[in-house]
């Protein structure tokens, strides 16, 4: 029973398969889905005391994987839960839609609990060629998605490449693709350059997921040229799972790994360069690209500590990104009812055509510019703490100035939706924003989320501790 989740998550994909094969109404596809990831989400919250070891071993069920599963399946149900259909997509490739989301979240799944190499790139693999699917899957009057497409393969491919040239590198000095085994011939391997050199490229793989400097080029013009739906998956769900297995491949159970200044570079260089390109973009999506790469930067910080308390920061920190960037997109979905991209002039006059989309906007930018009491600001608080207690005193000074920078940015989206419509040159939509039963209360709950788990850290916070300490 501890791989009930994942065998829920296999006959969902097989469900979904088998109604990409037959002729359904419009709506049907989403409607199976809905119920299938609220049903993962009850198999997530019931195996979370779930415990062993799979697959002679390659495949660890712990505390850690099943709270992060947790995680990725409540961001499932949510980015299925956007609204009335996908607005993005034609019609007629809903199921397929649906179907390789499904995969890629069975992928991401799987990367969570793999304890060895090979296990952990094929599950990489698996997540990775379904969003390259789903990127250029969008309606054709937009022009983008095909070069969004090409980009997000072409980047893939070589970020996946160079991570199994590390791989055969690390495998090389080691003589093991065991995790743990690894663990303890980390100070050995980072003590010679060549080893140094194959730990960095073997990560890389990751560091593309999670859109840290320098592999992260593809970022804008993905998020802008895919549809909402799907960049607001991409910006979320793999985050979630590069953050678990680097927290697994850099110490969890054998120690630090002592490569911090190659990580503390990676995390300056993602913040600054993330932030000071989002001051001067108009289009939402490219902002929250931008966004993304300096968040990365915030949750390395918390990994580079290698400590529990420092892995656990950088757990609550990318389950509040998830929160609060899904929100962001629930707006962006709700504004674009043909699945057009949004921009910052499209926002004015929000506050009147739809007050709760327009709470809902301005409270996820106040938690990700991590201003107090939202979760944005716990969890930037915690990985920066985290960093200083191990003596990163350059790492949070530049994090709390990045932080300061970031406030503009996030500022002049709320200020823009909170304008009048009449200001500006371009004419925002017309009318008032209609949301369905769902999508209200999706708005009710982002809002609500993002507060309490801000205000409120410490249950979240302690459940990862622990969860942490029991799978060391």
């Amino acid at each position: 029973m501890a791989f009930a989740h994942e065998t829920l998550l296999i006959l969902s994909c097989l469900a979904l398969f088998s109604l990409s094969l037959a002729h359904v109404r419009p709506g049907t596809a989403r409607a199976v889905a809905l119920g299938l990831s609220a049903l993962a989400v009850v198999t997530a919250l019931w195996g979370l005391d779930a415990r062993g070891e799979l697959f002679s071993g390659a495949y660890r069920v712990d505390a850690f994987s099943q709270g992060v599963k947790l995680l990725l399946a409540v961001g499932l149900f949510l980015a299925v839960a956007f609204g009335e259909g996908v607005r993005g997509i034609e019609a007629e490739h809903e199921p397929e839609y649906f179907l390789f989301l499904a995969v890629s979240v069975l992928g991401l799944t799987f990367l969570t609990s793999g304890v060895e190499l090979l296990t952990i790139y094929i599950a990489l693999e698996l997540s990775s060629y379904s969003l390259y699917i789903l990127v250029p899957l969008r309606r054709n009057e937009h022009i983008h998605q095909v070069e969004a497409g090409i980009k997000y393969v072409l980047f893939g491919a070589m970020a996946s490449g160079v991570s199994l040239f590390g791989m055969s590198y690390v495998f090389g000095l080691a003589h093991t693709t065991r995790v743990d085994d690894l663990l303890r011939l980390y100070p050995d391997l980072v003590s010679s350059p060549l080893g140094l050199m194959g730990l960095t490229l073997m990560l890389g793989g990751f560091f593309y997921k999670l859109a840290l400097f320098p592999f992260h080029f593809w970022t804008p013009d993905i998020y802008q040229g895919a549809a909402n739906e799907t960049s607001g998956v991409i910006a979320t769900l793999p985050k979630v799972g590069a953050v678990a297995v680097l927290i697994r491949l850099t110490g969890l159970g054998g120690g630090a790994v002592e490569f911090a200044t190659v990580l503390t570079l990676f995390a300056v260089l993602s913040m600054t360069y993330g932030n000071l390109a989002a001051l001067v973009q108009e289009d939402l999506k490219r902002l929250l690209a931008y966004s993304s790469i300096s968040h990365a930067g915030f949750m390395v910080a918390g990994i580079l500590a290698g400590t529990v308390r420092g892995y656990a920061g950088a757990l609550y920190y990318v389950a509040g990104y998830l929160v609060m960037n899904l929100a962001l997109f629930h707006v962006i979905y709700a504004l674009a009812p043909r699945g057009e991209n949004v921009t910052l002039a499209n926002l004015r006059g929000l506050y009147r055509r739809s007050p709760l989309l327009a709470l809902t906007l301005a409270v996820a930018a106040f938690g990700l510019a991590g201003i107090p009491p939202t979760v944005g600001f716990a969890g930037k608080f915690f990985v920066l703490a985290a960093a200083l207690e191990k003596g990163h005193l350059a790492l949070v000074i530049i994090g709390a100035l990045n932080t300061a920078i970031s406030i503009y940015y996030y500022l002049k989206m709320v200020k823009a939706a909170y304008s009048p419509e009449e200001e500006g040159g371009e004419a925002p939509p017309a009318g008032r924003v209609v949301l369905s039963p769902l999508g209200w209360a999706l708005g009710c709950a982002f809002v609500v989320g993002i507060l309490v788990i801000g205000a409120l850290p410490g249950p979240v916070l302690g459940w990862f501790q622990r969860a942490l300490a029991w799978a060391a």
